[in-house]
C-alpha cells in the first residue's frame, strides 16, 4: 500500500531533505511534511518543492500534535546525528535517543502510523579481532558499543523492538547503513578521506564497505514507498582495504602506535576536522564487512554502486588532488619488491 502523509525527520540534512524533494515530486503522495530543529538551507528547501516544513524538536511532546493533526500513515526518522554538534556528544544523545522515544510516543499514540522507517548503522555490530568476516542481520555483536553514535543507535534499535512489540500492525523497517561515503554528504569518513595527511594504526589494515550517499538516498526512498518490514543490512558490493583506499584518495598514511592515535582524534575533534568516536577509530582498526543477502532477494534492492565505485566517485567528486604522484609511489613499491626478491 502506498503512502499517503508522509513526515520526515531531519530534512534540513542530506538524506532528510533529498528524500521529501523525491516524495514531493510524486503526485500520488498527498502530503509531505518535513520536520527539523533548523530551517533547511534555501538550495535545499526549494528542491523540497511542496513540502510542508514544521519546525519542531522531535524531543518535545508537540510531535504528538503534528502526526495526529496531519493523519500522518507513514513517518520516516532520518534524523539520526552521526557526529557530535557544537552542543558536545549530551545534546547528540538527546537528540538520538531521547528524540526517537518521543517520536515512537507519537506514532504509538496515533491510529493513523502504520508503517515505521528507522534509518540505523551497522555500527550497532561493533568493530573488533573477534568479529566474523561477515555480520549478518541475525549475528549478535561480542560486545555492545560502548560510546558515541554507536551506543545511540543501539538503544535506538531496542525502543524501535519495544514500540513493534506495542503495536505489531505497524510495519517496521529498519535500514543499517554501511558508512556513507559521496561528494555531497558530511560525515566521518569524507572528512578523514579529505585530510592531507591521513593517520592510521599501526600494524592494522581495516576492511571497508562503504555505501554511496545516493544509494543510501534511494533506499530510503524505496523503504518509504513499499511495505518491506525486517531488518536489512545496506552496503556497496566489495570491499576496500583502508591502504588503498588511501592510496586512490591520493594522500599519504602516516602509521602511529596505537598509544599515539586517541590523543592525535582529540586534536581533530576539537579543531571540528574529523569527530573521531572510540568506536570510529576501532572501526579503521579492524573495519566491517555485511552480508548483503537479506537486501536484494526479500528488500529488492541492489545498490548501484560498489564500494570502489562510491569511492572514486567521492574522490572525483570532491576533486582530491595526489599530495605525492601515484607514479613515484609505485616506482618505490616495485624498487623495495626488487630488494626483497634480491635478498631472497
Amino acid at each position: 500500500m502506498s503512502p499517503n502523509v508522509v513526515l520526515v525527520t531531519g530534512v534540513s540534512r542530506f538524506l532528510g531533505g533529498h528524500l521529501a524533494a523525491r516524495l514531493a515530486a510524486d503526485p500520488s503522495i498527498e502530503r509531505v511534511l518535513g520536520v527539523d530543529t533548523v530551517r533547511p538551507g534555501r538550495d535545499l528547501l526549494r528542491k523540497m518543492g511542496r513540502t510542508e516544513f514544521v519546525r519542531a524538536d522531535i524531543r518535545n511532546p508537540l510531535i504528538n500534535k503534528v502526526i495526529d493533526s496531519s493523519h500522518v500513515d507513514t513517518v520516516v526518522h532520518a534524523a539520526v546525528n552521526t557526529h557530535t554538534g557544537s552542543g558536545g556528544r549530551a545534546t547528540m544523545k538527546e537528540m538520538n535517543v531521547i528524540g526517537t522515544m518521543q517520536l515512537l510516543a507519537a506514532c504509538q499514540n496515533s491510529a493513523s502510523v502504520r508503517k515505521l522507517v528507522i534509518r540505523s548503522t551497522c555500527a550497532v555490530y561493533g568493530s573488533s579481532s573477534r568479529d566474523p568476516a561477515v555480520f549478518t542481520e541475525g549475528i549478535e555483536p561480542k560486545g555492545l558499543p560502548s560510546s558515541g553514535y554507536a551506543k545511540d543507535a543501539a538503544e535506538i534499535e531496542g525502543y524501535v523492538r519495544g514500540f513493534g512489540r506495542r503495536r505489531p500492525e505497524v510495519d517496521i523497517t529498519m535500514l543499517r547503513f554501511s558508512n556513507l561515503i559521496g561528494p555531497r554528504i558530511d560525515a566521518m569518513l569524507p572528512r578523514y578521506f579529505s585530510l592531507p595527511v591521513i593517520p592510521t594504526v599501526f600494524g592494522f589494515d581495516a576492511r571497508l564497505q562503504l555505501l554511496h550517499s545516493e544509494d543510501a538516498l534511494a533506499v530510503l526512498e524505496h523503504a518509504t514507498r513499499q511495505d518491506r518490514p525486517g531488518v536489512f543490512n545496506v552496503a556497496g558490493a566489495g570491499v576496500l582495504l583502508l591502504s588503498q583506499a588511501i592510496r586512490r584518495a591520493g594522500r599519504p598514511a602516516v602509521p602511529l602506535p596505537g598509544l599515539a592515535v586517541p590523543p592525535l582524534a582529540q586534536f581533530f575533534r576539537g579543531a571540528r576536522l574529523v569527530d573521531f568516536s572510540p568506536e570510529q577509530l576501532r572501526y579503521l582498526g579492524f573495519g566491517r564487512v555485511l552480508d548483503t543477502t537479506r537486501l536484494q532477494e526479500e528488500f529488492g534492492f541492489t545498490p548501484r554502486w560498489t564500494t570502489r565505485q562510491a569511492f572514486d566517485d567521492f574522490v572525483h567528486g570532491r576533486g582530491l588532488r595526489p599530495m605525492i604522484d601515484p607514479d613515484d609511489i609505485m616506482a618505490v613499491e616495485r624498487g623495495v619488491g626488487d630488494a626483497l626478491a634480491r635478498m631472497r
